[in-house]
């Protein structure tokens, strides 16, 4: 219990406002991030369809090495997803971790995103968001 009072009497107006300026620092940028790519993918994303070799002409070094910066962007925006869809930390935990989803390369990685952009609540604000930048809905199958 002393602890913890003498950690809360060590918190200055200096420290606490440097937290919560780093903290809407990094909720913003988050929510930048998301909105921009979310609004930039294609309508038909989630279809069959558009799937696409990533990086199809460049040569294969080239290609390895975006693959493995994709994949390891991945992890870290699933991570982040996850801390930010913990209780008491704001921020767009979901979309984030489907972004993150939307960079990996593993078996099933395609039905796993639709059925996250699948859920209502997930699906409207995404093409609420779309609408907003006069971009078509996504197309789910």
């Amino acid at each position: 219990m002393d602890s913890l009072s003498q950690f809360f009497t060590s918190i200055s107006l200096r420290s606490l406002a440097m937290g919560v300026g780093i903290f809407l620092v990094t909720f913003s940028a988050n929510l930048a991030l998301v909105s921009l790519i979310l609004v930039k993918i294609p309508a038909d994303y989630f279809q069959d369809a558009g799937k696409k070799k990533f990086l199809a002409k460049q040569s294969p070094v080239v290609r390895v090495l975006a693959i493995i910066g994709k994949n390891v962007a991945g992890v870290l925006l699933v991570i982040l997803g996850v801390l930010l869809s913990l209780p008491g930390v704001p921020g767009q935990g979901i979309l984030t971790i489907l972004l993150g989803i939307m960079l990996l390369d593993f078996p099933g990685r395609r039905s796993l995103e639709r059925r996250i952009v699948g859920w209502p609540k997930v699906f409207n604000a995404i093409n609420k968001l779309r609408r907003r930048f006069d971009k078509p809905p996504l197309e789910l199958e």
